[in-house]
């Protein structure tokens, strides 16, 4: 993943959405370590203060833990956290800018539904 300096979001929150990505997708697994501030710095050219700052953003909403002497770890309900809080942030404001597009358009509600229902379908097909 690319961090992409002109966002709107400051790099910190990208990269703790690039390691809530991670743990979704089962990359990054529970209780399993996660990558340090140096390694993510590294990775993403970035300050290790600017990725310590991602890193506690994860912390702070009990996505990771932190082990003395050990580093951060994933939490156990940290793949169910990250779900919820994509739900409720991101899917719905693309749910909300979908409907008003739909509505500028002048596409019916079960039109718009019928397209989500093929969206889906096609990704299902594609798995």
């Amino acid at each position: 993943m690319l961090l992409n300096p002109e966002s709107a979001k400051p790099i910190y929150v990208q990269i703790a959405e690039w390691l809530e990505g991670e743990i979704l997708s089962g990359n990054i697994r529970e209780d399993e370590r996660i990558y340090s501030q140096y390694q993510l710095a590294e990775m993403f050219n970035v300050n290790p203060a600017t990725a310590a700052k991602g890193l506690n953003l994860l912390a702070d909403n009990n996505i990771v833990y932190k082990k003395r002497g050990l580093g951060m770890f994933v939490s156990p309900q940290a793949r169910e956290i990250v779900r919820k809080k994509r739900q409720n942030t991101v899917l719905k404001q693309l749910v909300f800018d979908l409907v008003c597009e739909a509505e500028r358009l002048g596409v019916s509600a079960d039109s718009l539904a019928e397209m989500i229902q093929e969206a889906r379908d096609q990704l299902k097909g594609e798995n």
